[in-house]
């Protein structure tokens, strides 16, 4: 596999988690420094394990991963943009909205739902003549960058979305489930 490869490869596993991350900025009123890191470290090492999975699941689980994938990551997605979406309805104050959002296990399972395709990526990649670990450093370090500019645009767009940014936010999950489930049936491309 080239560099160029290579790069377009890790940039293109990130976009999920990319989006993911801009909704999660967007859902938390005051987003600090620290909160991007520890989302982007969270999104970056999550996705760079996910390839490793699937490389070490080989070929025997390629047929069962792939044919499963889309729905465990539409049901995920969709479980957490509702919870979103419910909690966009429901009275809190501001630092109670940026404590739920952020929770550890909350970005943790974004991160695994937003991350299942590198796993088929990885599997994929058993039957390649690659290097697997310099493929998933390069997937969790593209997923790390674009994770923690996805956090920062999402903060600059919640303080223009206002109240209803969480909403926005569970929205965005549902379409990226819906998005995935979709391209995996073969309605879109």
């Amino acid at each position: 596999m080239s560099i160029f490869a290579l790069i377009l490869l890790a940039f293109s596993m990130s976009m999920d988690a990319f989006a993911a991350a801009i909704s999660k900025g967007a859902a938390a009123k005051n987003v600090s420094t620290q909160e991007i890191i520890r989302a982007a470290l969270i999104f970056g090492v999550v996705e760079g394990i996910t390839p490793l999975v699937g490389w070490g699941a080989g070929q025997a689980a390629q047929s069962f991963i792939a044919e499963y994938d889309h729905w465990v990551a539409f049901i995920l997605l969709l479980i957490l943009g509702i919870r979103m979406i419910r909690e966009s309805f429901s009275a809190k104050d501001e630092n109670e909205t940026d404590n739920k959002n952020n929770k550890l296990g909350i970005l943790i399972l974004t991160a695994i739902a937003t991350s299942i395709d590198s796993m088929i990526v990885g599997v994929g990649l058993a039957f390649l003549d690659v290097h697997i670990g310099w493929t998933a450093l390069a997937i969790g370090s593209a997923t790390m960058f674009m994770a923690a500019i996805g956090m920062g645009l999402g903060k600059m767009l919640g303080k223009k979305v206002g109240q209803r940014a969480e909403l926005v936010g569970g929205l965005v999950l549902i379409a990226i489930g819906s998005s995935i489930l979709l391209k995996h049936l073969g309605f879109i491309s």
